[in-house]
């Protein structure tokens, strides 16, 4: 079982390789380049040249405590005197799209912060965007690379809980949401900016839904408008379901974070200690119960990383590893419109009443 468990961990180790690494750029000051993907990047060993923000005090402050080497007053100048390969872009939906197009255009590739858009018109009018100037493109959907989940996928892959039947994610938690003061009027808030790293890595493992039925709700006195309790459930081709439970309005003090994939030969469980006390998190956690293996009950995977910020040394890894070897990318921006999709399907349900289908 160590043997096994050791290939796993080989499989899925989050470090990029001295020859893939490039210069990177970021655009976006926030707080997800300051906790995450900058630490992140430190400890993969990456060259951060420059980066920019339309507040350059941010920037500064940023460039300062993380010992980036120039902060540009523009994206513009940015574009015309750094020598950096990727382009990080970590800014809101609704400001990508403009952004993406730039860069795209100066032929630099791209890493961008999910989701990547708003409308899958405009995330169809970005995958061409990108191909047109001959560039790679990724989203940073992170959460396909915490290691625990990337374990999970390769348990499923080698076949350890034989055909999946179902897959379950449920979290109950409160979030702070007012760390991010921008997304306070967003109408569209839970799925799109949360339970989209889930219904992504739900895609990863059973592929596209063909039905999905969305239900939410607000909490009085809450401070977005947005909706904040979701229940979404898929249905897929061959019988296969998945379930998505997000509250981010637990008043019990007893948050948690599991998820569960049921095989007809076994299961396997986890969790996301990030979110039991976010920012700070804890360990992530795994368990496998195989009557392939076979294990004596439920056997702990050593999750040796966390999602905040290792899984951030995944998405941007994966997409040096693609411009060095021409390796397909975890996820990509044409594979990544499937995610838009979903959400946007899940949209319609949840204003409709109805289920609906792809």
């Amino acid at each position: 079982m160590i043997d096994q468990f050791k290939d796993i961990a080989d499989a899925v180790r989050l470090e990029i390789p001295k020859a893939h690494r490039v210069p990177v750029a970021i655009v976006g000051a926030g707080g997800i380049v300051d906790g995450a993907h900058l630490p992140a990047y430190k400890k993969a060993g990456l060259d951060i040249v420059g980066i920019t923000d339309v507040d350059l005090a941010k920037a500064n402050d940023v460039a300062t405590r993380h010992g980036i080497k120039r902060v540009y007053a523009s994206l513009d100048e940015m574009l015309a005197e750094s020598e950096a390969t990727i382009f990080d872009i970590a800014v809101p939906a609704v400001a990508q799209p403009e952004i993406f197009a730039h860069v795209a255009s100066a032929k630099k590739h791209i890493l961008a912060q999910k989701p990547f858009a708003t409308t899958v018109a405009a995330g169809e009018a970005m995958v061409k965007q990108a191909t047109d100037a001959g560039i790679i493109a990724a989203v940073n959907q992170q959460l396909r690379f915490e290691e625990g989940v990337a374990a999970a996928h390769t348990m499923v892959e080698l076949g350890w809980i034989g055909s999946v039947s179902n897959f379950a994610i449920n979290v109950n938690l409160i979030t702070p949401w007012e760390l991010w003061p921008w997304a306070k009027d967003l109408e569209r808030l839970e799925v799109m900016l949360h339970s989209i790293h889930y219904h992504d890595l739900i895609r990863w493992f059973l592929g596209d839904a063909t039905t999905v039925f969305c239900a939410a709700g607000r909490t009085p006195g809450q401070f977005p408008v947005g909706e904040t309790r979701t229940i979404s459930t898929s249905l897929y081709a061959n019988g296969v379901t998945s379930v998505v439970h997000a509250n981010h309005v637990n008043r019990g003090g007893d948050n948690y974070a599991e998820y569960r994939i049921d095989g007809d030969k076994g299961s396997i469980r986890g969790s996301f200690g990030l979110l039991y006390d976010y920012p700070n998190g804890r360990v992530d956690t795994l368990e496998v119960n195989s009557q392939v293996l076979p294990t004596d009950g439920w056997l702990p995977y050593p999750v040796t990383t966390r999602w905040f910020p290792d899984a951030f040394i995944g998405t941007m890894g994966s997409l040096m590893n693609a411009i060095s070897t021409g390796a397909p990318l975890r996820s990509s921006v044409a594979e990544n419109l499937g995610t838009l999709k979903m959400i946007e399907a899940l949209y319609a349900s949840m204003d409709s009443g109805k289920s609906v289908d792809l």
